[in-house]
C-alpha cells in the first residue's frame, strides 16, 4: 500500500513539474514575443522617420530650384521634366540612392515627374485628398498616403509672392524597407485596406488578403496561404499570432490625418526564433541589422568611402548619426574593420556603449 501511496505521489510530482516546466516555456516564449514585437516596430518607426525625413529634405531643396520654379510659373513641362529628370540621374550617380519626384499645379494636376514625361496635365484631385491639408496650411508635409499607389510622400508647397504656383513632391515606396527586413529574417507585407482600392488604381492588379490589398510588390509568396488562413481580426487585438511554425506580428498604419488605413504584417519563421535571445539581450536585434547592413554592403562595392579614419569604436558611436545618403560609404568602413573580429570581439565592443534611440519630434 505505501509503495502504491509513493508511486501515485512521485507520478503527480512528475506530472506537477511537467506542467510547471511547460507553463514557464510558455511564458518566456510570450515575453521574447513581446520582446520582438517592441523591436520590430521601434525599427518599423525609426525606418519610416528616416525615409520621410530623407525625402522631405530633397523635396525642400528641390522647391528652391529657381529654374524648376520659374518653368512651373511659365507652365513648360517638357523642361520641368528635364530640370527634374537630370536631377534625380545626379542624384542616382553621385549616391546611388533612386529619388521618385514629381511637380503638381496648384490645380491638382500632373506638371512634370522625373522618372516619365508621359502623364503631364493628368488631374490628381481625386486620388489624392491629402493634398487637401495645403488649403490651410504653408508648412511641409511628410506622410504615408493613398493615391493611385500607397506610398511615402513629402509634398512641399510652392509660393512666388505669397501666390501657391504649386507642388513638389518626393515619393517613395515600401521595396527597400521589405529588403531590409527580409535580410533580418523577418518577412514584410505592407496591407491596405480594401475601401481604397478605387482610389488605388494602379495597385488593382496587386494580390488581396482578407480585405487588403498587399502594396509592395516584392512580398515573400511563401506565407500567402498562411495570411489568408488566419483570423485578422483576431491578430489586430492581439498584435501577435503564431501559427504553423510561424508568429506574426501586426502594426497598425495611419496616414497624415490619423486615419489607419492599413497595416505592417510581419512574419517571422520559428526557426529564426533562436536570433532573439532573451528579452534582456538588447543587442540580438542590433546583430540582426548590422547583419543586413553588412548584406547590402556587397550590392556597393565601388562606392567611395569617407569612414576609414574612424576605429572600430568609434564607428559605433556615429553609427545612429549616419545620413541615409551615406549608409552605405558606412557600412563599408565599418565591414572593413569589423570582419577582423571575432564574434565575441564584436559582442564586447557592441557592450561597450550603451544604446540609445530616441525620436522626438512630429511628422504630419
Amino acid at each position: 500500500m505505501m509503495y502504491r501511496n509513493f508511486i501515485a505521489a512521485f507520478t503527480l510530482s512528475i506530472i506537477f513539474i511537467i506542467a510547471i516546466f511547460f507553463y514557464f516555456r510558455g511564458e518566456v516564449k510570450e515575453q521574447k514575443l513581446n520582446h520582438i514585437l517592441d523591436q520590430i516596430t521601434s525599427e518599423l518607426n525609426i525606418q519610416l522617420k528616416t525615409n520621410q525625413m530623407n525625402a522631405l529634405q530633397t523635396a525642400i531643396v528641390l522647391s528652391q530650384n529657381s529654374g524648376l520654379v520659374n518653368a512651373l510659373e511659365n507652365d513648360d513641362e517638357d523642361l520641368g521634366y528635364i530640370i527634374l529628370s537630370k536631377i534625380t540621374e545626379n542624384i542616382k550617380k553621385n549616391t546611388d540612392r533612386f529619388v521618385r519626384t514629381q511637380v503638381i499645379t496648384s490645380d491638382y494636376h500632373i506638371f512634370a515627374r522625373s522618372w516619365d514625361n508621359v502623364y503631364a496635365g493628368m488631374p490628381l484631385g481625386d486620388y489624392r485628398t491629402d493634398l487637401n491639408y495645403f488649403k490651410t496650411h504653408k508648412s511641409p508635409r511628410t506622410s504615408i498616403e493613398v493615391g493611385r499607389r500607397l506610398g511615402i510622400k513629402a509634398t512641399v508647397p510652392i509660393y512666388k509672392e505669397n501666390t501657391l504656383l504649386g507642388f513638389i513632391e518626393v515619393i517613395d515606396f515600401f521595396e527597400p524597407l521589405t529588403e531590409l527586413f527580409r535580410a533580418q529574417g523577418i518577412d514584410l507585407y505592407v496591407l491596405l485596406n480594401d475601401k481604397y482600392f478605387n482610389t488605388a488604381i494602379f495597385m488593382q492588379e496587386n494580390m488581396m488578403v482578407n480585405k487588403y490589398i498587399i502594396a509592395n510588390t516584392n512580398y515573400n509568396s511563401n506565407h500567402i496561404d498562411v495570411l489568408k488562413s488566419i483570423d485578422f481580426k483576431q491578430l489586430k487585438a492581439n498584435r501577435i499570432l503564431s501559427t504553423r511554425n510561424r508568429h506574426l506580428f501586426y502594426e497598425s498604419m495611419h496616414n497624415g490625418d490619423g486615419q489607419s488605413i492599413g497595416a505592417f504584417v510581419f512574419i517571422l519563421p520559428d526557426k529564426y526564433l533562436e536570433y532573439f535571445r532573451d528579452p534582456e539581450d538588447d543587442i540580438s536585434f542590433l546583430i540582426n541589422i548590422t547583419r543586413s547592413s553588412l548584406y547590402n554592403i556587397e550590392k556597393n562595392q565601388n562606392f567611395s568611402t569617407m569612414y576609414d579614419a574612424y576605429t572600430p569604436q568609434e564607428l559605433t558611436y556615429i553609427k545612429e548619426i549616419v545620413s541615409y545618403e551615406d549608409e552605405a560609404a558606412f557600412s563599408q568602413s565599418a565591414y572593413k574593420k569589423l570582419d577582423k573580429y571575432s564574434k565575441d570581439e564584436l559582442i564586447q565592443l557592441i557592450l561597450q556603449r550603451k544604446i540609445i534611440k530616441k525620436i522626438d519630434g512630429k511628422i504630419k
